[in-house]
């Protein structure tokens, strides 16, 4: 709204809309500021925040909540159908469909094939040796037959028919003709005069002062009121792009608040006393714990490795015990050497053992 313009008469507007227009104007300027304060304002903000939750929830609930009612209508529903027609109903059918093979088709194909092309061609022979010219005999008697109707019907019935039509019935309808025409123009001349009354009649009494009332009374006050529905529209749409501005300055404002009353105290929290205390307790007791762990996994793993060694020993000492381990003697027959003992495996010590 420019109330600075001067106020030249636009195109089909009258003195009386331009003089309206300013007083308009101001008075629509007044409520705008009004309605941008106490109503609009709040609107707005409010519609901002239900957008702003409801794109929370729908990132937030909706969306997984339909991910698994998706997983669980196909777990319910698919799936099952799925498994129901793969392993139940498609057998079913292959088992149904070679029944029917076996007990409806070959028995209706061996009965096309051995008793119904018989009988059709036994009945095409009927047809074409019987049938036919017996049918052939009956069209000749009936041709007879129609054309003795024929002519006694034309002599007597279609010739004076004719007669009648010629030189009675036509005359009667021309003298009806003619009569219907003049009366008919008599009803036309007395409906086109008392049409002609009626319509001057009504076009004086209703037409005329309904043209005069539409041009004098409705044109200028619907000029008038269209002016001032176009500058309220006008006032609301600035309104509501206002009440905007506003909105996305308060909101500014409080995630500007919000960050500066909880996000920068946890941020600095985070850096300055709990980054600090987390590396000192790892220097502290998690790196040593961890070390002693991997100290005790050493010592058991070597404990362990050494109870296997033992173990073995065990076992290669009582299977020499049971069986006896013999001995090799030296190459220059020295009896003072111990013989080497011959290293056997595990496998062989057992099949010595269950030999015998």
């Amino acid at each position: 709204m420019d109330l600075g313009k001067s106020p030249e008469p636009a195109r089909g507007e009258g003195c009386l809309v331009v003089a309206i227009r300013v007083p308009v104007r101001i008075v629509v300027l007044v409520l705008v500021l009004v309605l941008v304060l106490v109503l609009v304002v709040p609107v707005r903000m409010v519609g901002d925040a239900l957008v702003a939750g409801g794109r929370f929830l729908n990132d937030a609930v909706f969306r997984p909540v339909g991910r698994a009612l998706l997983w669980a209508g196909r777990a319910v529903f698919v799936w099952p159908f799925v498994g129901l027609w793969r392993h139940v109903l498609v057998p079913l059918g292959r088992v149904l469909g070679w029944l029917g093979k076996v007990l409806v088709v070959l028995p209706a194909v061996a009965l096309y094939r051995h008793v119904l092309t018989p009988l059709g061609r036994a009945a095409v022979w009927t047809y074409a040796r019987v049938l036919t010219p017996l049918g052939h005999a009956c069209a000749a008697a009936g041709a007879a037959v129609r054309a003795g109707l024929a002519l006694l019907a034309r002599h007597l019935v279609v010739l004076p028919s004719a007669w009648t039509y010629r030189w009675i019935l036509t005359p009667l309808g021309h003298a009806g003709v003619w009569c219907g025409k003049g009366l008919l123009w008599g009803v036309t001349a007395i409906a086109t005069v008392i049409g002609a009354g009626l319509y001057w009649t009504a076009r004086v009494l209703l037409v005329l002062p309904a043209l005069a009332v539409r041009r004098w009374v409705l044109v200028p006050a619907g000029r008038v009121l269209g002016v001032v529905v176009r500058e309220i529209g006008a006032a609301l749409g600035h309104a509501w792009r206002v009440a905007g501005y506003v909105s996305l300055a308060v909101g500014r404002f409080l995630g500007t608040l919000l960050r500066w009353t909880f996000v920068e105290p946890a941020r600095w929290v985070y850096r300055g006393v709990l980054t600090p205390v987390g590396h000192a307790v790892r220097a502290a007791v998690l790196r040593p714990a961890a070390e002693a762990g991997r100290r005790a996994g050493r010592a058991t793993r070597q404990a362990l490795a050494s109870a296997r060694v033992t173990a073995r020993q065990v076992r290669a000492d009582i299977r020499r015990v049971l069986v006896g381990g013999p001995g090799t003697p030296a190459p220059n027959g020295d009896q003072g050497e111990e013989p080497v003992r011959e290293v056997r495996r595990v496998s062989e010590g057992r099949n010595l053992l269950t030999k015998g």
